[in-house]
C-alpha cells in the first residue's frame, strides 16, 4: 500500500496550505525531512488504536490535552513538564474519581500549524499575511517574518523531537510515579479551592498506594504512564514527508505523532487531507462542527476507515454550547444505526471562542463546561458512549478563559494573555474541569470495565 505524492494531493485541492515564495528551498526542507528518523513509531501508533477501541466501547475515557498552537520559544523542560504535570493530574481526577482508565494524548510535539479564516491580518491600516503559527511564518507583525518560510517545517521536527524526549523522560524516570502525585501540588495547592480539593484526592491516592505496597502490590503501571503525542496534520508537504512504509507490516504511517487529526476547515471528502489521512494507519481524527451534516459524517467514516476498524476513526465534535444539543443528536444516532466504529470526543474549546471587550479573544468557562455537560447529555439520552474531551490548556497561570473558580473577567484577561492564536484554561481552570467531568463520568453508564493495555 502506498500514498498519493504530493503533486497529486495538491491536485485535488489542498485547503489552508502556505504559499511558498522560494520553491527550491521548499524541496530542499522537504528532502531533508524525509530522510529524517521517524519522531514516533508505527508500534506504538498500533497501541494507540487499540486503546481507542477501549475508549469507543466505554471501557475507557480520552484526554488531549495541550497548546492551541505551540511555539518554537516554548519547548523548555519546565515548559513541558508544566502541561504534562497538569494532564497527569487532570487524568488522576478522571481515573479514580470516575474508576475508568484515561487514555492520555498530549496535543504536543507537533501542534505547530493553525489554519485561519482570512489569509490576511489588517492591523492600523497595514495588511500582511495572517500568522498560520510557527510552522510557516513568524508572529512579529512585520513583512519579513510573514513571509512562509520552508525552513521553518526542519525547525518543527527538531522541536517536536526534543519535546518528545522530554515527555519519554519525565512519563519513564520517575515524574511520572503515581507515588509523586503529592508532589505534583505546587503552590496553587494553598490558595485555590480547586487545589486544596485536588490535594485531598492525592492523600486518598496514597492512602491507597500505602495499602497495596503493604500486602506486596506494586504494579509497574504505578511507576510509568503511557503518553500519546497528537497533532493537526495541516501542512502537506511536513506530513507527507513523515510518512513512512512500516517494515512489519508494509504499510505507511504519519511517524511525525501518534495521532493526527484533520480540521474542520479541511475535510472536505474529495479534498487533499482526506485523501491522504484514508491512506496511513495511525489513530486518526476528524472534526465535526454546526455544518456537518449526519451524511457527511457516514462520508467521511465510509472514506477515513473503510474497513470499519475499532480505534481507527475518532469524531471530534465542536459545535458551541448553544448548539451541541440541537446539532449533535442527529449525527450520533444515525452513524450509530449504521453500525459505524467511532470513537466521540468533545472539544468544548473551539465553537465558544469570541471577543472580549477588551479587545481579547477569550472563551467562558461555563460555555466549555456546559457544551461538555451538553456531549453528556446526548450520549446519555441515546445510550452511546461520551468517549472523551480535547482541551486547550496550559501548565501556567494565565489569564486567556473567563470564569472559573478563580473569576477572571475581561479586565482581567490583560494580566497574563500569552496564547498567540487561541485561548487556553489555565492550571487551574483545567484541574477545576476535570473535577466536573468526573462527576459527569460518574453519573453515566459505562461498559464494564474490561483490560485496558498496560500503562493506559
Amino acid at each position: 500500500m502506498s500514498i498519493p505524492d504530493l503533486a497529486s494531493l495538491h491536485a485535488l485541492g489542498a485547503a489552508q496550505q502556505p504559499t511558498y515564495p522560494d520553491r527550491a528551498r521548499l524541496e530542499g526542507a522537504v528532502t531533508t525531512l524525509r530522510t529524517a528518523p521517524p519522531l514516533v513509531f508505527a508500534g506504538e501508533c498500533d497501541d494507540l488504536t487499540a486503546k481507542i477501541a477501549a475508549v469507543a466501547r466505554g471501557e475507557a475515557f480520552l484526554l488531549q490535552g495541550g497548546d492551541c498552537a505551540e511555539t518554537f520559544a516554548g519547548v523548555t523542560a519546565e515548559n513541558v513538564r508544566n502541561k504534562l504535570r497538569v494532564l497527569l493530574q487532570m487524568a488522576v481526577v478522571l481515573t479514580y474519581a470516575a474508576k475508568v482508565p484515561v487514555v492520555k494524548i498530549g496535543r504536543l510535539a507537533g501542534q505547530y500549524a493553525k489554519p485561519r479564516s482570512s489569509d490576511l491580518e489588517t492591523r492600523d491600516g497595514v495588511t500582511l499575511p495572517a500568522y498560520r503559527g510557527d510552522a510557516v511564518n513568524g508572529y512579529e507583525f512585520t513583512p519579513e517574518s510573514r513571509i512562509p518560510d520552508p525552513q521553518r517545517l526542519v525547525d518543527v521536527y527538531n522541536a517536536s523531537a526534543a519535546t518528545l524526549n522530554l515527555v519519554r523522560a519525565f512519563t519513564t524516570g520517575g515524574y511520572a510515579d503515581l507515588r509523586q502525585v503529592s508532589e505534583w501540588n505546587t503552590d496553587f495547592v494553598r490558595s485555590s479551592p480547586v487545589g486544596q480539593r485536588y490535594e485531598a484526592l492525592a492523600g486518598e491516592i496514597q492512602s491507597a498506594l500505602d495499602f497495596m505496597a503493604a500486602i506486596g502490590a506494586d504494579p509497574v503501571e504505578f511507576h510509568k504512564v503511557d503518553f500519546h503525542s497528537s497533532h493537526e496534520a495541516l501542512v502537506l508537504e511536513y506530513e507527507h514527508a513523515l510518512t513512512r512504509i512500516d517494515s512489519r507490516t508494509e504499510l505507511p504511517y504519519n511517524v511525525s505523532g501518534h495521532m493526527v487529526w484533520i480540521g474542520e476547515r479541511t475535510r472536505q471528502l474529495d479534498g487533499a487531507h482526506v485523501e491522504y489521512f484514508s491512506h496511513i494507519r495511525n489513530p486518526i481524527g476528524c472534526k465535526l462542527g454546526p455544518s456537518a451534516t449526519a451524511d457527511d459524517a457516514l462520508a467521511l467514516a465510509a472514506k477515513l476507515n473503510p474497513a470499519n476498524e475499532p480505534g481507527r476513526l475518532t469524531f471530534i465534535t465542536r459545535f458551541g454550547a448553544a448548539k451541541v444539543r440541537d446539532g449533535l443528536p442527529q449525527l450520533v444516532e444515525k452513524v450509530t444505526a449504521e453500525g459505524v466504529q467511532v470513537a466521540w470526543v468533545s472539544d468544548p474549546m473551539h465553537g465558544n471562542t469570541f471577543e472580549a471587550s477588551t479587545g481579547y479573544k477569550t472563551r467562558r468557562f461555563d460555555d466549555v463546561l456546559d457544551e461538555i455537560r451538553g456531549f453528556f447529555e446526548v450520549h446519555r439520552a441515546l445510550g452511546t458512549v461520551p468517549g472523551g474531551m480535547m482541551v486547550e490548556m496550559t501548565g501556567d497561570d494565565v489569564t486567556e478563559i473567563v470564569g472559573g473558580g478563580e473569576e477572571i473577567d475581561e479586565h482581567g484577561l490583560a494580566h497574563r494573555y500569552e496564547s498567540v492564536v487561541d485561548p487556553r484554561l489555565n492550571r487551574v481552570q483545567s484541574l477545576e474541569l476535570a473535577f466536573h467531568v468526573a462527576e459527569m463520568l460518574r453519573a453515566t453508564p459505562t461498559a464494564a470495565p474490561a483490560a485496558v493495555p498496560a500503562g493506559a
